[in-house]
């Protein structure tokens, strides 16, 4: 642990010199509440940025062709960097999106310059971006995760693992948000590992006016946020229907009789929303709802299985999490040892793939047309699914 409190006190004294806000270069900072992770965003001048470009082997990518002082302006920092930009169909929105858990070596912190990593990281990128891709430009980082390893850790050495992944996370968004975004609307998407990435995020913007109007829809699923955490972010929105937008949807699946997890341990309570009925009570929906659970090849190149009508669900309304009925546990064994059997956090989006995919362009919908009239609400009434009382 030595090493890792080494890193966090050089991440400490880089934050001291932090103080541009990534929507307002040079601007003062609207709230003192934000604990954004930045670099100093002073650039050298035009001859010093030909200097040290000069010296780089790796291509630079800042949109304003600027050198810049952040790691995440070197290419190879990013799985995905405006990947769909220039196609025939036009993408106005982007998503950022944030890759779960897949580095179970014997390091705390995953290298991302190891070539196996990387693979493993592209591949987990790439079986998720497809729910997204057709209505998105996507930006995809590498960062520093937490290897499975540093998930036996509990309390404040966990938490010092995730403030160093956190550090590179929130880098790049804010290097994103400075160089590309320029005032398009915005999805930020993570599973597991991802999704406490998205919730760090999604605290630290939680004041800023300019995101949460950007902000079409967080997709922060298979990490439990939990009900007391809520009362402490007034301005954070977990969705309620299909359409509502600025909002965090979040689920985490399980089998009927499992009552412990990594994610959700005995007595605790997080917040989800059913994805086949986008409602929040726990009503069970039934599995032909359900428009098809997708099982990628491993790569994550293409979808292997495609199965329609697989599974049904509804929300425990002890726990919190996604009930998963219909199929069998055995079939869905854990990935990981960190997870007990019966725990499907390894098949949270695979499990109602088209159903979210779907949703993405419901909530892209409502999200411009609650910008183009502005005094109606997005969430228009609307008849719900078919469901089945519970037995």
């Amino acid at each position: 642990m030595i090493g890792i409190f080494k890193r966090m006190v050089v991440l400490m004294a880089c934050a001291a010199v932090m103080t541009v806000s990534a929507f307002s270069c040079g601007a003062e900072q609207s709230s003192s509440r934000r604990r954004r992770t930045a670099f100093d965003a002073t650039e050298p001048s035009s001859q010093e940025s030909t200097t040290t470009a000069a010296k780089r082997t790796r291509p630079r990518i800042a949109a304003n062709q600027e050198y810049s002082t952040s790691p995440y302006y070197d290419r190879l920092r990013w799985v995905y960097y405006g990947e769909g930009e220039g196609q025939t169909t036009a993408k106005d929105v982007d998503l950022f999106l944030i890759a779960p858990t897949v580095y179970d070596g014997e390091n705390l912190i995953m290298d991302i310059f190891n070539a196996e990593n990387r693979e493993k990281f592209h591949a987990s990128i790439d079986a998720r971006k497809g729910i997204f891709e057709e209505k998105t430009r996507i930006f995809a980082p590498y960062y520093g995760q937490i290897s499975t390893k540093g998930y036996e850790y509990i309390g404040k050495d966990r938490e010092a693992l995730s403030q160093i992944a956190y550090a590179d996370v929130a880098e790049a968004f804010r290097y994103y948000l400075m160089y590309e975004n320029n005032g398009r609307p915005i999805i930020i998407a993570g599973f597991s590992q991802g999704a406490d990435m998205c919730y760090r995020l999604m605290k630290d913007y939680s004041d800023d006016e300019k995101f949460r109007s950007q902000l079409v829809a967080a997709y922060a699923i298979g990490f439990g946020f939990s009900d007391d955490a809520v009362k402490n972010y007034p301005n954070l929105h977990f969705a309620k229907s299909d359409k509502d937008t600025g909002v965090i949807i979040s689920f985490e699946c399980e089998a009927p009789e499992l009552n412990e997890s990594l994610l959700c341990p005995a007595g605790s309570k997080i917040v989800s929303i059913n994805p086949l009925t986008w409602t929040t009570d726990n009503t069970p929906a039934k599995k032909k709802l359900n428009k098809g659970a997708c099982f990628m090849k491993k790569d994550g190149s293409e979808v292997e299985k495609e199965i329609p009508g697989l599974c049904g669900c509804y929300i425990d309304p002890e726990r919190g999490t996604l009930k998963v009925t219909d199929i069998n546990k055995d079939q869905y064994p854990p990935a990981l040892e960190l997870f007990p059997e019966g725990s499907y956090n390894m098949y949270d989006y695979e499990l109602f793939y088209r159903n979210l995919q779907e949703n993405v362009g419901v909530r892209i919908d409502a999200y411009y047309a609650a910008k183009a009239n502005p005094e109606q609400s997005a969430e228009p009434e609307t008849t719900q699914p078919e469901t089945t009382a519970k037995k």
